[in-house]
């Protein structure tokens, strides 16, 4: 059962603030607030879905299309020579949100990634992050 009260909807709906990086009609990209890697980035569907398993193909179609194009926005913006691309389903799988989403994680030669769900970010930085990823998404639109 979908949970309409999780973070993520609550960002959808306009009830807690995220630093956006893109949206459009199907998709919300924004900052993790507790980033394993400068430019952790979440992208979700504007759908009701748990995890892989409840979301339509076609809505989780344009899911991947959108993780892909943020995911060369992140690269570019934070010259990262390597990205995770994670999805976890289900609770022991490591999901702690239960909707549907996928981290951006930058990843770096002999720099490990910090714990995720432990710290938070300082919102100056996050800021900063979300603006250089629009204007790399900007670059990329050209």
């Amino acid at each position: 059962m979908y949970d309409r009260n999780n973070v993520f909807a609550k960002i959808l709906r306009g009830e807690i603030p995220a630093f956006k990086v893109h949206e459009d009609e199907h998709t919300l990209a924004f900052m993790d607030a507790m980033p394993q890697s400068d430019g952790h980035t979440l992208v979700i569907p504007k759908v009701e879905a748990t995890n892989l398993f409840d979301i339509e193909p076609e809505a989780l179609g344009e899911l991947i299309k959108a993780t892909q194009r943020i995911a060369r926005a992140v690269r570019q913006a934070f010259d990262a020579p390597g990205l995770r691309i994670i999805q976890f389903n289900g609770a022991t799988a490591g999901q702690t949100v239960f909707h549907i989403h996928f981290h951006i994680v930058p990843c770096y030669e002999g720099v490990e990634l910090r714990h995720h769900s432990r710290d938070w970010a300082d919102k100056e930085v996050l800021a900063e992050h979300a603006e250089r990823i629009k204007r790399a998404l900007a670059e990329l639109d050209r």
